[in-house]
């Protein structure tokens, strides 16, 4: 990775209800644990628009939907390894 990754976390009502607060926290982990943490911007931001195809996380310019505890890791995992 030459360049500072983006990691986009929406954080707005409808995907902080649907998971992504605990989300959030899984991805800090993630980049801790995998020492990859001073590489990445990781923030939030308010509501993306796609409420009806949240949650939603956004890797540099590539949008996933439907992101959730269960399955951020293995989203992760395909990206960074």
């Amino acid at each position: 990775m030459g360049k500072e990754t983006e990691i986009t976390i929406c954080l707005g009502s409808s995907c902080f209800s649907r998971g992504n607060g605990k989300t959030l926290k899984i991805i800090e982990n993630y980049l801790k644990n995998n020492n990859i943490r001073s590489e990445i911007f990781f923030h939030g931001e308010l509501c993306t628009g796609n409420c009806e195809k949240g949650p939603i996380m956004k890797i540099d310019e590539t949008l996933y939907e439907g992101v959730t505890p269960d399955n951020v890791t293995d989203i992760l995992d395909e990206y960074f390894k």
